[in-house]
C-alpha cells in the first residue's frame, strides 16, 4: 500500500508572529519557516506504518512556493521515499488545496492519505474533510491512534467527551492530532541522502484547478493585551464582583 502525506510550509511555531504595518497580513520578512507541526506527525505516522510492514511507499506532497521544496526535503530526510511540489506563489485556500491533492491522489492511487488536522498559520481545519468528500472516501479526523488491516483502518479519534474508535474502509483519509506520535529528528546522513531523492514539480494547471481566492482578507490586527487582574480579600467580594460583571 502507498501512503500519501500532505505537508505545508508555515512560520516556525517558536517564532513570535508580527502583523504587517499596513494590516494586510503577517510580516514574513526574515522569518524562520518550518514544516507544519501536525504535518510532521502525519509524516511520522506514515513512516511508522511503513516500518511495520503496512505500507510499501511514502509519498509527500506540498502546495506552495518554490521554497516549499526545503520542507519536502525535510520530510524526505525523515524517511519519505518521494516528494511532489505543486508550485505556486499565490496564496491557496483549503478547497483549492483539496482539489489539487485529489488530482495527485488519482494519479498516485494511494491506499491511505494522511493530513495534518490543521495548519498553524490559518487554523482552517478543512483540507482533510474536503479531500475526503471530493474523493468519496471514508475519513477519520483528529486521530490519536491508527491501526491498518488488510482492507480497513481502525482510527481512535479525540472528541470533546473523550475517545471514539471507528472502522474505516480503505482507501481513506485520516487527519492527525497532537497525541498520535512524537516525530523523529532527521539524522545528518539522512539529510544528505534526501538531496538525491526524487522530487517532482508540478503546477495547479496540471490538475485543472483554479486557485483564485474566494475569500477576501479585510484586515489583520494584533490581539489586545491582557488587562491586569484584581485581588480580592474574601469569597463574598469575589462573588459580588462576578455578579456585577454578569458572569454569574
Amino acid at each position: 500500500m502507498k501512503i500519501l502525506v500532505t505537508v505545508k510550509r508555515v512560520v516556525d511555531y517558536n517564532v513570535k508572529i508580527r502583523v504587517a504595518a499596513d494590516g494586510t497580513g503577517v510580516d514574513l520578512a526574515n522569518v524562520k519557516m518550518a514544516m507544519n507541526p501536525f504535518d510532521e506527525i502525519s509524516v511520522e505516522e506514515a513512516l511508522r506504518l511503513k516500518e511495520a510492514g503496512k505500507a510499501s511507499e511514502v509519498v509527500v506532497v506540498s502546495v506552495g512556493p518554490a521554497k516549499a521544496e526545503e520542507t519536502l526535503r525535510t520530510a524526505l530526510a525523515m524517511g519519505a521515499d518521494r516528494a511532489i511540489l505543486v508550485e505556486t506563489d499565490e496564496p491557496v485556500e483549503p478547497l483549492a488545496v483539496a482539489k489539487i491533492v485529489r488530482g495527485v491522489a488519482l494519479e498516485e492511487a494511494p491506499g491511505l492519505i494522511i493530513v495534518g488536522k490543521q495548519a498553524i498559520d490559518d487554523d482552517s481545519n478543512q483540507t482533510g474533510q474536503m479531500l475526503s468528500a471530493l474523493l468519496g472516501w471514508s475519513q477519520g479526523t483528529f486521530a490519536s491512534k491508527v491501526e491498518i488491516g488488510t482492507d480497513k483502518a481502525i482510527v481512535t479519534r479525540e472528541v470533546d467527551g473523550g475517545l471514539q474508535t471507528i472502522e474505516l474502509k480503505l482507501p481513506a483519509v485520516v487527519t492527525t492530532d497532537l497525541r498520535l506520535n512524537e516525530p523523529r529528528y532527521a539524522s545528518l546522513p539522512n539529510i544528505m541522502k534526501a538531496k538525491k531523492k526524487p522530487l517532482d514539480k508540478r503546477s495547479p494547471d496540471d490538475f485543472g484547478v483554479d486557485i483564485k481566492a474566494r475569500l477576501k482578507l479585510i484586515k489583520t490586527e494584533e490581539p489586545e493585551g491582557r488587562k491586569a487582574g484584581v485581588k480580592v480579600k474574601t469569597v463574598e467580594e469575589l462573588v459580588s464582583n462576578l455578579k456585577a460583571a454578569g458572569v454569574i
